[in-house]
C-alpha cells in the first residue's frame, strides 16, 4: 500500500464518492428473497428470480471489493480508516457471536426447559405417549405433542466430527504461522501457509458434506427429525456456511498476497480474515461438545 495519494497527501479521513453499490446489493437481495420464498412454496419461476438476484448481488460485491482494494492501494486509507475497519470487524464478529448464541440458546431451552416441561405429569394427561428424553424421537418415540417423527439415529462425535475438529484446529495453527511470516516479511512462506489453510477449509467442507449425506441416507436424520434434527442442522449448517465464507476470505487474501498487496506493517485485510477464521474455530469447539457429545 502506498503511503499517500498521487498528490502526496494522505487524507485525514477518506470519504468515498456517492456509490450505487449499496442500492444494487439491496436490489439483488430483493430478488434472492423473493425467489427463494416463492421457490420453496412451489412457484417454479422462483428459482430464476433467485439465480438473477444472486448474479446481481455477487457482481455488485465483486465490483465493490475491487473499488475498496483500489482505494487502499492508492493510499487513500489513513490510520484512522484502519481503526474504523478494526472497529467494524470487531462489531461484525460480535454480531456473529450473538447469532450463534441464539441457536445455542435454542438448543439449551429445548433440552433443559421445554422437553422436561412437556414430559411432566400435567402434560402426560394430554400426550400420554410423549417421552421426555433427548434426543426426542430416536426409535420412533412420539417427539412432539400431536405428531410423530420417523425413527432416526443420532450423529456421534466419531469419526468425521472429530476429524473436522482436528482440521479446524490445524488450520488455526497454519494461519497463525502465516501471520507471523507476514510480520517477518517472509512473503513466500506466508503464501505457502495460507494456501495450506485454504485447503484445510475446503477439506472440512468436504467432510461436512459427506456427513450430511450419511445423516440423510443412512441415519434418516433430517431437518424434520423433531427438535433434535432442526437444531442439529441449523447449528452445523450455519457453521458450515461460515466456514465457507471464511475460506473465501482467506482465498482472496492469499491471491492479494501473491500480488504484493500487504506489507509487514499494513495488512489489516489479512488480520480481519484471520479474526473471522479464529472465531469460526471457537464456535466449532462449542458446537462439537454440545451437539455431538452431550
Amino acid at each position: 500500500m502506498s503511503a499517500a495519494t498521487p498528490n502526496g497527501v494522505t487524507p485525514y479521513y477518506f470519504v468515498p464518492a456517492p456509490s450505487a453499490h449499496p442500492a444494487m446489493a439491496a436490489f439483488g437481495l430483493f430478488f434472492v428473497i423473493l425467489g427463494a420464498g416463492q421457490w420453496i412454496n412451489g412457484a417454479d419461476w422462483g428459482k430464476y428470480s433467485l439465480a438473477l438476484g444472486m448474479a446481481i448481488w455477487l457482481r455488485t460485491l465483486f465490483v465493490w471489493f475491487k473499488d475498496a482494494i483500489h482505494e487502499s492501494q492508492s493510499g487513500l486509507y489513513s490510520k484512522r480508516i484502519d481503526v474504523s475497519f478494526r472497529w467494524a470487524m470487531s462489531w461484525f464478529i460480535f454480531s456473529e457471536v450473538m447469532f450463534f448464541a441464539a441457536f445455542f440458546g435454542a438448543l439449551y431451552w429445548a433440552r433443559a426447559q421445554a422437553l422436561p416441561m412437556l414430559g411432566n405429569l400435567d402434560h402426560q394427561l394430554l400426550w400420554p405417549d410423549f417421552k421426555a428424553i433427548w434426543p426426542s424421537a430416536g426409535g420412533g418415540v412420539t417427539a412432539a405433542p400431536g405428531g410423530t417423527v420417523e425413527p432416526f439415529n443420532t450423529m456421534g462425535p466419531w469419526p468425521i466430527p472429530t476429524i473436522n475438529t482436528a482440521i479446524l484446529l490445524t488450520s488455526g495453527l497454519t494461519l497463525t504461522i502465516a501471520h507471523h511470516a507476514l510480520i517477518a516479511g517472509q512473503r513466500a512462506k506466508t503464501i505457502t501457509w495460507m494456501w495450506i489453510t485454504v485447503l484445510l477449509g475446503i477439506v472440512f467442507l468436504g467432510f461436512q458434506g459427506y456427513e450430511y449425506v450419511h445423516a440423510y441416507r443412512d441415519l434418516n436424520l433430517k431437518l424434520t427429525s423433531g427438535i433434535f434434527g432442526s437444531t442439529f442442522f441449523m447449528l452445523t449448517g450455519f457453521h458450515g456456511f461460515h466456514v465457507f465464507v471464511g475460506m473465501l476470505m482467506l482465498l482472496f487474501i492469499t491471491l492479494r498476497l501473491q500480488k504484493g498487496h500487504f506489507s509487514a506493517d499494513r495488512h489489516f485485510g489479512f488480520e480481519g480474515a484471520a479474526w473471522y477464521w479464529h472465531f469460526v474455530d471457537v464456535v466449532w469447539l462449542g458446537l462439537y461438545f454440545l451437539v455431538y457429545w452431550l
